[in-house]
């Protein structure tokens, strides 16, 4: 069945991918029902108000230059099209549903985020790294939805079903127009910039986005020539975004020493010294928001930490809670998880059925991650602050201390504004993300990992970087009334 599905699409695969590419305003097409620009529109299953979608703010298309979808194949290769898809509907079997019911389950930004997160895990990647690649991965999908919901109300097809009466679906039709896909745009859009990311994998990513988009012809929701536009759609703004990545400087050697001196970190090898020279999506640069050098090392003040973590009296729950932060939700995990967090979230709010608010879930916290990232470490590299360890062999820490410097602390930074822009994304949640932060960070003074200073100092950082994330957010066109 694959390869009769496949040959359905492929020839709208190659004369959508030119139709894009050649491309200029978008032609004129009879649209299959009248205009459905206003609030009260509601046809068929359509979402009331969706079509503001398309207006969304992006993250690196140019609006005024945008890739620009072909119109819908006219109503006599649309019963086609619908002949094809009764044929494939015949002969579905126990694998072909199940790969529906994969694919369905929740918007397309969740699977390919699992997908990708595991692979990441997989290769031991850092989270700064994986945040870079995850916000990536799901900028490109963000704007490709925001593309696709432009088209889709520009053309409002209706979906095969609604055309044709006896075609069964396996799952409920999409509450958007049919054309392009989103399940196809998605898969354009991943699957280019997960091969991007992990080359020697590009054949494997490849195959994922041709059983996604396959799941769409096999449950009957989609035409083929939904897909192939959707496909082309996001490989084109994959290309932009990888274009992006490609200057982002992530791949900079570090060609520096570790200063000497008093009060200094004094290890070797320390972790990505040029994180801070990254290119970041919403900072202005990595020190807009560097907070002040730490407390000298020799002061009264910094021997009060001191002495605090050395008379932190230790038990089962605070040791449990540490390596949990530091081995299971920290370190080379901390994306997994926060993906975890926003995949759950993103289910339980029913965003499902709201691919591009689902797309911008996954967006606004990988960006605030990466943003994150960079701003905590210009700090660590700007001030190499010594270690409680390093500058009083009395503090025994719980576990091996992270081969960087101590100010500020990152899983402050990481968890505060992580949570911050959670608990903008899901309101009903903010309260509970902020109390997990507030452990996180806490739980590195019950290690013995860092000082007071530096959990305070991440905590200031943190919510500047997620309140510049949710400004932006907050004008990007997504929130009600805006």
């Amino acid at each position: 069945m694959r390869q009769g599905i496949c040959s359905i699409f492929a020839i709208f695969a190659l004369v959508m991918t030119a139709s894009l590419a050649n491309a200029g305003e978008r032609g004129a097409v009879e649209p299959q029902t009248d205009s459905c620009k206003t609030d009260s529109c509601n046809i068929g299953s359509w979402k009331t108000g969706s079509w503001k979608t398309g207006s969304w703010k992006t993250w690196v298309i140019d609006r005024d230059h945008q890739p620009q979808v072909p119109p819908p194949p006219d109503r006599a290769a649309t019963e086609q099209e619908l002949d094809q898809l009764e044929q494939l509907a015949a002969r579905r079997d126990d694998a072909a549903r199940d790969s529906v019911a994969y694919w369905d389950t929740g918007a397309p930004s969740y699977r390919w985020s699992e997908i990708a997160v595991a692979e990441h895990l997989k290769n031991g990647i850092s989270w700064n790294l994986a945040a870079r690649n995850l916000a990536l991965l799901h900028i490109a999908i963000y704007d490709a939805m925001v593309l696709a919901w432009d088209s889709k109300y520009a053309y409002l097809r209706l979906h095969p079903a609604d055309v044709r009466a006896s075609l069964t679906t396996l799952v409920a039709d999409p509450p958007s127009p049919s054309y392009p896909s989103e399940h196809a745009v998605a898969a354009g859009a991943a699957a280019e910039v997960l091969a991007y990311v992990f080359p020697e994998r590009a054949a494997f990513f490849h195959d994922k986005a041709e059983d996604a988009v396959r799941s769409r012809l096999t449950a009957g929701v989609n035409y083929p020539s939904d897909i192939a536009a959707g496909l082309a759609l996001g490989r084109q703004v994959a290309a932009r975004v990888i274009a992006r990545a490609n200057a982002d400087g992530t791949d900079a050697k570090w060609s520096g020493s570790v200063p000497g001196g008093p009060g200094k970190w004094n290890g070797t090898n320390p972790v990505l010294p040029m994180a801070a020279t990254w290119k970041p999506w919403v900072l202005a640069s990595a020190d807009e928001f560097r907070p002040a050098p730490p407390i000298a090392y020799d002061s009264p003040e910094k021997a009060a930490e001191l002495a605090e973590l050395k008379s932190f009296h230790r038990t089962p729950q605070t040791n449990n809670e540490s390596l949990y932060w530091e081995a299971a939700a920290g370190g080379l995990r901390a994306h997994q998880y926060w993906n975890e967090q926003i995949a759950r979230k993103s289910l339980e709010y029913r965003l499902d059925n709201d691919p591009p608010r689902a797309a911008r879930a996954y967006a606004l916290p990988f960006v605030a991650l990466y943003d994150v990232g960079i701003a905590c470490w210009d700090a660590k590299y700007a001030y190499w602050a010594i270690r409680p360890f390093q500058l009083d062999p009395d503090v025994k820490p719980l576990f091996a201390t992270p081969n960087h410097p101590s100010y500020p602390a990152a899983h402050a930074c990481v968890s505060i504004a992580m949570a911050r822009v959670m608990g903008y994304l899901f309101p009903r949640d903010a309260a509970n993300f902020a109390t997990l932060a507030e452990r996180a960070a806490e739980s590195r003074i019950w290690a013995g990992i860092h000082y007071r200073s530096d959990i305070d100092a991440g905590r200031k950082l943190a919510i500047a970087v997620a309140d510049k994330v949710i400004a932006r957010a907050s004008n990007d066109g997504a929130e009600p009334g805006r």
